[in-house]
């Protein structure tokens, strides 16, 4: 088949490496508008665009898939389908029509579970034991479409958001090529969602990513594997930001009240509602990251101090 393939982030490029390998012809790449970026703030290629751009393939970057220009050459292009991975932007029905397949979408769930921007972020927050990632049929909804195929992954104790994207970026990778080659071949079968289990998954903010340390500590745990590493965990200490890399509950450690900070040998402490957690590594403000007794030598930790 013919194809265009739609995305934009790094998480992307596995996808799309694998569809420009496959027996498909790539056409074509749609990606979103350059970026400002950086300190100097200059428009910057996404991920997708700065791949395709090294290897001569075209580039689309219509600011809305809506635009006749881009429609335009939707239709000349003449591709059998469009395969989309973190886009990042909403194709309205007129484009979706154009494709004789239409659009299909690798998404990081198994839906109808965490419908929405940021799946493996939410299956991390809310302690699933258990994702993965569907490749479906796009429409008008919100990840509704009918589904081709799926693939399961365990979510390990240490995984954070990273950690988990990466891997599915790349087993999903086989799967939206073997969803591809089904519907070249006429065998694909699309099965509709199921009508229970939805639930969404909106982008996280910062202020989502702040530990709230009146949380237990799987729960402080479960927040800052989720935020890891984006939009970024953090806390204030003596009145300042600071980030948080991923923690471990110490049933061992002494009593400490939320937010209570102990400074050990070998460890740093915070308190939480239940048991503490350890730190892992601690960045100030205008600092780089480093190991938590590093930071809190540092810092001067004193007994009794606290992160709010």
């Amino acid at each position: 088949m013919r194809v265009i393939f739609a995305g934009t982030p790094a998480v992307a490029v596995p996808a799309l490496a694998a569809v420009a390998a496959s027996r498909h012809e790539l056409v074509a790449v749609v990606t979103r508008p350059d970026a400002p970026a950086g300190r100097g703030r200059g428009l910057v290629r996404s991920p997708v665009g700065a791949w395709a751009d090294e290897r001569g393939i075209e580039v689309l970057t219509p600011a809305r898939p809506r635009e006749p220009e881009f429609l335009d050459r939707l239709r000349e292009l003449a591709v059998d389908c469009v395969p989309v991975v973190a886009y990042g932007a909403l194709v309205p029905p007129v484009a979706l029509a154009i494709p004789r397949h239409g659009w299909v979408n690798l998404h990081f769930s198994l839906l109808p579970a965490w419908r929405g921007a940021a799946p493996v972020q939410h299956a991390v927050l809310h302690g699933d034991e258990l994702t993965g990632a569907s490749v479906f049929q796009l429409e008008e909804g919100l990840d509704t479409g009918p589904v081709y195929g799926t693939l399961t992954d365990e979510i390990r104790p240490s995984d954070t958001s990273g950690d988990l994207l990466e891997r599915l970026a790349h087993t999903g990778a086989g799967l939206l090529v073997a969803v591809l080659d089904a519907l070249a071949d006429g065998t694909a079968r699309a099965e509709p969602q199921p009508a229970d289990g939805v639930s969404l998954a909106p982008k996280l903010t910062v202020e989502d990513a702040r530990v709230r340390w009146s949380d237990p500590a799987f729960a402080v745990d479960r927040r800052i594997r989720a935020c890891t590493p984006a939009p970024g965990p953090w806390t204030t200490f003596r009145g300042e930001r600071v980030k948080l890399g991923p923690v471990t509950p110490a049933p061992d450690a002494p009593d400490l009240k939320p937010g209570e900070l102990l400074v050990e040998k070998a460890r740093v402490l915070a308190g939480t509602a239940t048991v503490p957690v350890r730190l892992g590594e601690v960045r100030a403000a205008g600092k780089r990251a480093m190991p938590a007794t590093d930071w809190a030598r540092g810092a001067r930790v004193s007994a009794g101090e606290e992160f709010a």
